[in-house]
C-alpha cells in the first residue's frame, strides 16, 4: 500500500483564500469598498453643488436687495425737500401730495408748484419701476363738500373731480418720462378720508393725491 490518503478538496480551497467555485473574499471586500467611496464621492459633489447654488442664490438676493435700497433711497432724496416743506407725506412706499400744492380749490389745473414737484418725482419714480413687476396707482381724493354750482360747475361730482386730478397728474408723469405701461389713474372722490371734514385743517388734508406701487396683474393664458 502507498501512503496517499484521501483529503477534503475544500480545505485545500480554503487555504488558498477562498472557494474553488467563488469569487474570493479579498475581491468581494475591494467592490464592496468602491462602491462606498463612489457613493461617498457623488454625495460630496452633490452637497458641494448644493452649496454652490445656495451661495450663488444668497449674492443674487443681496445684490437685488442693494438695487432696490438704491433706488428707494434716491427716491427718498428727491423727497426730501417737499417732506421738509410739508408739501408731501411718504409712508410704507405711498407718496401722498397735498392737493393745494397740484391745484388751487376745484380746479384740475396743475398750478406751477405742482407742476414742478412731479416734475422732480418723475425720474426717481421711473428708475423705482423699471426693475420691479409693479405699476403706479395715482389716485386722486377729494373732501366731502360738494363741487356742483348750478350751470357753471366745472365737474359734475366729487368723484369727477378726483378723476380728471389724478388723470392730470398721471399725463404729466408720462410727460415727464414714466412709462404710460407703468402707471394707471384711479378717482375715490370724497371716500377714503384721512382725516376729519368737520373743520378746515381736516378736509386740506383730505385733498390730495396719492401715488402708490401695485403688483401688476399677470397676462392671462
Amino acid at each position: 500500500m502507498s501512503g496517499w490518503t484521501p483529503h477534503d478538496g475544500a480545505a485545500d480551497a480554503a487555504w488558498d483564500g477562498g472557494s474553488a467555485e467563488g469569487t474570493p473574499v479579498w475581491a468581494v471586500f475591494g467592490d464592496l469598498m468602491a462602491g462606498l467611496v463612489g457613493a461617498f464621492v457623488l454625495l460630496l459633489v452633490f452637497a458641494l453643488s448644493l452649496q454652490l447654488e445656495l451661495s450663488q442664490r444668497l449674492q443674487d438676493e443681496v445684490t437685488q436687495r442693494q438695487a432696490e435700497m438704491q433706488r428707494r433711497q434716491a427716491l427718498e432724496q428727491a423727497l426730501a425737500g417737499p417732506l421738509a416743506a410739508g408739501r408731501v407725506t411718504f409712508s410704507d412706499g405711498r407718496i401722498g401730495i397735498s392737493g393745494s400744492v397740484l391745484f388751487a380749490f376745484n380746479s384740475a389745473e396743475l398750478q406751477p408748484a405742482g407742476r414742478a414737484l412731479l416734475k422732480s418725482l418723475a425720474e426717481p419714480l421711473a428708475a423705482y419701476l423699471a426693475t420691479r413687476d409693479e405699476i403706479l396707482m395715482v389716485s386722486g381724493f377729494t373732501d366731502d363738500r360738494q363741487v356742483r354750482d348750478g350751470a357753471r360747475a366745472a365737474f359734475a361730482d366729487n368723484w369727477e373731480l378726483s378723476a380728471q386730478r389724478a388723470l392730470t397728474v398721471t399725463r404729466a408723469l408720462v410727460d415727464d418720462g414714466v412709462p404710460s405701461s407703468a402707471l394707471f389713474a384711479a378717482a375715490f372722490g370724497s371716500e377714503q378720508p384721512v382725516a376729519s371734514n368737520a373743520d378746515a385743517a381736516g378736509r386740506a388734508l383730505n385733498r390730495r393725491v396719492e401715488m402708490a406701487p401695485t403688483p401688476r396683474r399677470k397676462a392671462g393664458p
